[in-house]
């Protein structure tokens, strides 16, 4: 939905009311309807009418979604707010999903990083656990932003092209950034989708998942797992699919889940038994997401819960 408070703002203040507008502007009356109605304007009528207004585009219109967490998430993220929701996401899952991948990173290195982009780095920390902790910032916010989109292949390489540019492994030519893996990988003794399969695997499993109605957590869990079995990536594969999945409970306004660094060897465990043992995933993603509601009750953020 979006919200035409700043117009309705704008016009108020100028005193011109919307038929004067699309007099002067030569608007439809389909498209001036448009506005009462919620619904999005083209960016050429959006320009037409803010360059008229002698105003910014932005400032005329915001998305607003009826996802409760999301909404509060898109607006602290706008305003830049400390101590909130989106400031404790953004420390929490980075630092978690930094470190079960190996980052030397600590929760209050990870919080520094955030909260003042400087960092006291200690003995020993790797670069690019310091260009990782930014970028997955970055990549929290791009989901953010695009969260009630269809979830698609180019989305899924974006995240990667924004955890992994700029990095070591950027540099190596056959390690290709933001796209499907060139050589084969093999995680933890199992066989991964190889590199000339994973663009059929890949979209047969997009092709299943967004075609299912009523979307639940164990759906998106699958979703995890199963992307984990292709490992489309070189590398980044594991950050990439808790990002996916974050993207996908906030589209389909369900709570999301962050695995603490702490659970990680259930986490791998119910990963490699996916196929055998579903339940196992099933309960760390679930205890997953008890620790985002934990979050959203020490702010004391109310919410629904399936």
């Amino acid at each position: 939905m979006i919200s035409y408070e700043g117009l309705e703002k704008v016009l108020k203040d100028k005193g011109i009311g919307k038929t004067e507008l699309s007099t002067q502007l030569g608007l439809s009356t389909r498209t001036v309807a448009k506005i009462g109605k919620g619904e999005k304007l083209s960016s050429r009528s959006l320009l037409k009418i803010a360059d008229y207004l002698g105003v910014k585009p932005e400032l005329l219109m915001r998305e607003v979604s009826d996802n409760k967490i999301l909404q509060l998430l898109r607006e602290e993220k706008e305003m830049k707010l400390s101590g909130g929701l989106y400031h404790e996401l953004q420390v929490g899952m980075t630092y978690n999903s930094n470190h079960i991948e190996g980052s030397k990173l600590s929760e209050e290195q990870t919080r520094l990083i955030f909260e003042t982009n400087t960092i006291d780095v200690g003995d020993g920390v790797p670069v690019d656990d310091i260009l990782e902790t930014v970028h997955h910032f970055r990549a929290i916010d791009y989901v953010i932003d695009i969260a009630e989109e269809e979830l698609t292949e180019d989305i899924i390489k974006h995240l990667h092209y924004i955890l992994k540019h700029d990095t070591k492994d950027s540099m190596l030519e056959w390690f290709a950034v933001g796209d499907y893996k060139k050589r084969a990988n093999v995680v933890g003794g199992r066989e991964t989708s190889k590199p000339s399969e994973v663009y059929k695997h890949m979209g047969a499993l997009l092709a299943e998942y967004n075609a299912k109605q009523n979307t639940t957590i164990e759906d998106i869990i699958a979703l995890h797992a199963q992307f984990e079995y292709i490992h489309p990536f070189q590398d980044g594969n594991g950050r990439v699919g808790r990002l996916m999945a974050l993207k996908e409970c906030l589209r389909h306004n369900v709570i999301p889940f962050i695995i603490e660094d702490a659970k990680k060897n259930f986490y791998y465990r119910g990963l490699s038994e996916w196929r055998n043992e579903k339940g196992w995933l099933t309960d760390t993603c679930l205890d997953g997401q008890d620790t985002f509601v934990r979050l959203l009750d020490m702010l004391e953020i109310s919410y629904e819960r399936d």
